[in-house]
């Protein structure tokens, strides 16, 4: 009797940690990611956790993350600056991330701040997959994440 006490609590608790990793929201997920970054546990310029950027992204953008990282073997890849703030210095002020535009299991959050005076808009592309949003492109003003790695190493 006891074992099974112990065999529910253990599926209850799985179940329980399975449902809360999964962001209910585009933008519960982007918040998610921001807040990952702050406590130092980004999924991105890290390769000892492909789970954590499974996490965050779609297959396709993941592989493409992760081969940057394992390829560039500790130095600059073909992100060189931090991708939640397009820059590689970071003074931010007035941080908004807006509510998510939603539609047939896509959405776009847009999120807007002040880097050393200069404003700047980020556009996460969601997609709804397995389940859960997952990130699928990150857009910037003058070029898209995924297109940048799958020019630089999606060959």
């Amino acid at each position: 009797m006891r074992l099974l006490t112990l065999l529910l609590l253990f599926v209850s608790c799985c179940l329980t940690l399975n449902a809360a990793d999964k962001a209910a929201t585009p933008n519960a997920l982007v918040a998610e990611l921001y807040k990952s970054e702050k406590k130092k546990a980004s999924p991105f310029f890290q390769d000892k956790n492909r789970a954590l950027v499974d996490h965050y992204f779609t297959k396709e953008l993941g592989d493409l993350l992760w081969k940057d990282t394992i390829d560039s073997k500790g130095e600059v890849g073909a992100l060189d600056g931090d991708p939640l703030y397009d820059a590689q210095d970071m003074e931010i002020k007035e941080f908004v991330i807006h509510p998510a535009k939603t539609e047939e299991g896509k959405a776009t959050v847009l999120v807007t701040f002040v880097n050393f005076e200069e404003k700047k808009r980020i556009t996460f592309h969601c997609v709804r997959q397995g389940g859960a949003w997952k990130i699928s492109d990150i857009q910037y003003a003058d070029y898209a994440l995924l297109k940048l790695l799958k020019d630089s190493v999606g060959k």
